[in-house]
């Protein structure tokens, strides 16, 4: 199983390349993108994870849709993984108001801090099997696309947050 790199790591500060067209539709696509699900499964608190972050040098990241929603009145259900993949990621729309909001990483884990993200953004990108879309968003989806495309540019967002705070955590933490 791929495991998540931490900060110090020299692939988070490379600027990834964009996916080679001759590897949409591949194996070698198909394994990054299970590992890449399989490792951020693994972080109950985690809601999206960019290739860099296991040490992949591509332009993808996911999101876990499921993770950014409100959960089910009924507390014991569980919402099914919906996993959204984004493959060279641009941005075509930003809205002109900043928001402060509250982030961390799972690559800096421990440190939280304040970041100032666009309140909405739309971006372009591709699905595995290289066909192009457009998804839009407000809030953590917004952040969540800003976020991870910091990523694939070797940006980690204790680059510019404030207020940066550390939380130990025990091992009864999950």
């Amino acid at each position: 199983m791929a495991s998540i790199v931490q900060n110090g790591e020299q692939v988070l500060r490379e600027v990834a390349p964009a996916l080679p067209e001759e590897l949409f539709n591949t194996p070698e696509l198909a394994q990054i993108l299970e590992d890449m699900r399989t490792a951020l499964d693994a972080e109950p608190d985690g809601v999206a994870l960019a290739a860099p972050q296991i040490g992949v040098s591509y332009r993808i990241f996911i999101v876990r849709y499921d993770r950014i929603v409100p959960p089910p009145e009924d507390g014991d259900a569980e919402l099914p993984a919906d996993v959204g993949v984004y493959i060279n990621p641009e941005f075509i729309r930003t809205s002109q108001r900043r928001l402060e909001v509250d982030e961390g990483c799972l690559s800096v884990r421990g440190i939280y801090g304040k970041t100032r993200r666009y309140e909405r953004a739309t971006v372009r990108a591709r699905r595995e099997d290289g066909s192009s879309f457009e998804r839009g968003g407000g809030g953590l989806l917004a952040q969540i696309f800003q976020h991870e495309t910091d990523h694939l540019d070797g940006t980690l967002f204790i680059d510019h947050a404030t207020d940066l705070v550390e939380i130990k955590r025990t091992s009864d933490d999950t």
